[in-house]
């Protein structure tokens, strides 16, 4: 195996992430489909959504942990083959609400492996001086990669039974396996100084102000951005159902698709402007002008569809524009020793947020009406969109001062 150039490393992790991101948005993809083949609630779709995040969130300290004692090309190796056993499973043996869920979760906890752990794969090979831009691009590869998976759900669930999605996502996360297995050269972690924290001691992590003050930012980004993910294709075709025949061209899968690729340049060009405005000031901009949109985005159904898809595409925009941002905050604020215990504790909040988020969601709708109300929709829409208002606060309250560069 030859060595490759930090270049050729980026473009290897963003290769193996997005076909690793395979499985996310299969299941929300094809909520409308489950409402029917299982009869489920919008409380108990929004279970199977955000349990994938749970998962995550709860694996994620000690998946994310692990890789400042060992390569975290092992871990990301080892739940990439995770994740292919979860889909499979999923495409063979899931019919209703309780085996869905479970399958669901054990995907999210191959997620936890190969996410953080990918991005500690780059930072141990790659110099520090890339470091902002690195963390950009990969970041906005999450974008690329559940773009692809909406897209190729509702693609494959048109020719073929719902299974065959979640199998050909099954596929994805065994060439994410092989990409890594084939490019990434084993990578012996520095010797740890004696006064690193032990395993699971995240002491250390909770005490650095400048990290906190992103990882809840994060949290309340990721509240947000996977409670939005989780439930606009039921949201689109819902919009769909009050329009004049004709008016809606491309499916709701597809729709969906193309709103959520607009994170991968939204992501990266937020980055660029936190790298000259200073992160703090950007991220707290995009998340009120997001929130902002939020209280009005799920009162829209009613519009030209045209209309409606132009608002969800600004809306998708701004709810990825910080992503990249937070995220870099709190890798750089992290100590070398500590990086992974940084990104452990990030992801976990983020993520158990991103479970939230999406059953909260689900709640509000079976609560205010349905998934056939208007009303059900703004509401729910608000609600996120509350939630990320909260990450400028904790920006204020605990991220030093920062000097644009």
């Amino acid at each position: 195996m030859r060595n490759l150039g930090g270049r050729q490393l980026v473009a290897a992790a963003c290769c193996a992430h997005i076909f690793s991101l395979a499985g996310i948005g299969t299941f929300p993809a094809l909520v409308p489909l489950f409402f029917g083949v299982w009869g489920l609630s919008n409380t108990e779709a929004g279970w199977i959504s955000g349990i994938y995040y749970g998962g995550y969130a709860v694996a994620v300290p000690i998946l994310a942990g692990l890789t400042d004692r060992m390569d975290a090309r092992r871990v990301y190796m080892a739940s990439a083959a995770l994740g292919a056993v979860a889909l499979a499973a999923f495409a063979l043996l899931a019919n209703g609400f309780w085996s869905a869920l479970i399958l669901r979760a054990l995907a999210g906890i191959a997620l936890a492996g190969t996410y953080m752990p990918g991005l500690k794969m780059l930072t141990d090979r790659v110099e520090a001086k890339n470091q902002s831009r690195m963390v950009a691009f990969y970041t906005a590869s999450f974008g690329l990669g559940s773009s692809l998976s909406i897209w190729m759900a509702g693609v494959v669930a048109d020719f073929a039974p719902w299974q065959w999605a979640f199998a050909a996502a099954a596929v994805g996360s065994m060439v994410a396996f092989a990409i890594v297995a084939f490019t990434f050269a084993p990578h012996t972690p520095a010797p740890r100084p004696a006064s690193a924290a032990r395993f699971l001691d995240f002491r250390p992590v909770f005490r650095n102000r400048a990290a906190m003050a992103y990882v809840l930012a994060y949290g309340a980004h990721c509240w947000e951005l996977l409670g939005f993910r989780a439930w606009f294709v039921a949201f689109l075709t819902f919009s769909a159902t009050l329009q004049a025949p004709g008016a809606t061209i491309w499916s709701a899968t597809a729709t969906a698709a193309v709103i959520n690729l607009l994170g991968v340049p939204a992501s990266i060009l937020g980055n660029e402007m936190a790298v000259r405005f200073g992160r703090r000031r950007t991220a707290s901009v995009v998340m009120l002008a997001s929130a902002a949109v939020s209280l009005v985005i799920g009162f829209t159904a009613f519009l030209p569809y045209v209309l409606v898809v132009a608002l969800l595409m600004v809306y998708g925009i701004l709810v990825t524009g910080d992503s990249a941002t937070v995220t870099a905050g709190a890798v750089a604020a992290a100590s070398p020793e500590n990086r992974g215990a940084v990104m452990a504790i990030h992801s976990a909040v983020g993520f158990a947020t991103s479970f939230f988020g999406p059953l909260f969601f689900g709640i509000v709708l079976d609560v205010a009406g349905g998934n056939e109300s208007l009303l059900a929709w703004g509401l729910g829409f608000a609600a996120m969109g509350l939630g990320v208002a909260l990450g400028p606060l904790a920006l204020a309250w605990l991220a030093p001062r920062e000097k644009a560069t």
